[in-house]
């Protein structure tokens, strides 16, 4: 078994954003493994799943001491995401792909990287309007989860669906269940909606590692070389993300995860470049009508807040004028 500094470095980076957004592990690692290092795609998502598991719990630990998890949810999400989990591992090497499983694996990480980055844009749309800021969230501050009314079966349904593509892809577990949680329980704080993740994709995680173990292709080196890294990355980031805000940082990781699906659907560099340009560019640009949108409500707000001397100047000098006061001749 060989250790790669290379491979240490890309963990390291992969682990830091998986603690601070919650999200982006295989989305990040996968098309990095494939792309970089040349890694064979199912290599790549068995190595990446078993790393996720020991990656995930750095992260979660941090959470579970600030009180930023919801174990309701983390419960009814396992329910789900545990048995999908582990039959997703199972699907990749029974379905009759043939010599083609490559190719095929590479249009399923593809499309799966598409529904993680517009999961991640329409997390920072709502971000955006749920806390009327054009950076998406503010500061997290630590404070007991709040008792939310949990609906059991939409929740284990969304387990499910994240459980059965992270063993398919090891990718879409966090983008999906974070954006799911948003629209399910728009009360949970947005330190809440991580450190809920976290600690769901640990049972998860170990499920489809196991499967990915017994019946995948998974590599003892290359997965020991991405931990070394992604342990360390993974409880920085969760330090990171339970303190700051991670909006911006899940804006550009939407505009990566996009580049990466085009070039796994086998778009040319080109096409894959112009889409991550215009991206950039119309981002930023409704970041700045939004930002000036809520700029111009709280000046709003502001002036309204303030007496109006004008109106009231006029009121008080009349009350107390001589020539009303004084009895009339």
């Amino acid at each position: 078994m060989s250790i790669d500094p290379a491979l240490i470095v890309g963990g390291l980076l992969v682990g830091f954003i998986v603690g601070l957004t919650g999200m982006g592990g295989g989305a990040l690692m996968t098309p990095m493994l494939i792309f970089v290092f040349r890694v064979d795609p199912l290599v790549a998502v068995s190595s990446d799943v078993v790393a996720s598991l020991f990656m995930k719990p750095a992260g979660a630990f941090v959470h579970l001491r600030r009180k930023t998890v919801n174990l309701k949810l983390v419960l009814w999400l396992c329910v789900g995401s545990v048995p999908a989990a582990f039959s997703g591992a199972l699907l990749i090497k029974v379905l009759p792909f043939g010599e083609s499983l490559d190719a095929a694996l590479l249009r399923v990480l593809g499309v799966a990287l598409l529904i993680a980055s517009g999961g991640l844009v329409v997390r920072a749309v709502l971000q955006m309007v749920r806390s009327r800021s054009a950076f998406g969230e503010g500061p997290a501050r630590p404070s007991a989860p709040r008792e939310l009314v949990v609906r059991p079966l939409p929740t284990a349904l969304l387990g499910a669906l994240a459980g059965l593509l992270v063993g398919m892809t090891s990718v879409g577990a966090g983008s999906i269940v974070i954006v799911v949680l948003l629209l399910l329980y728009p009360a949970l704080k947005a330190s809440q909606l991580v450190g809920t993740d976290l600690v769901q994709a640990v049972p998860l995680v170990a499920a489809a590692s196991l499967g990915h173990v017994l019946y995948g292709d998974f590599s003892l080196g290359l997965t020991t070389s991405l931990l070394i890294g992604a342990i360390p990355g993974a409880w920085f980031g969760a330090h990171v993300s339970s303190r700051a805000p991670g909006g911006i940082i899940r804006r550009a990781l939407a505009i990566l995860l996009l580049a990466s699906a085009l070039k796994l659907l086998g778009a040319s560099i080109p096409v894959v470049l112009g889409a991550a340009a215009a991206a950039l560019v119309l981002g930023n640009l409704t970041w700045f009508l939004v930002k000036r949108r809520f700029a111009a409500g709280s000046a709003a707000s502001v002036a309204d807040s303030v007496p109006d001397e004008t109106t009231e100047g006029p009121a008080d000098d009349s009350a107390t004028d001589p020539a009303e006061t004084s009895p009339r001749r």
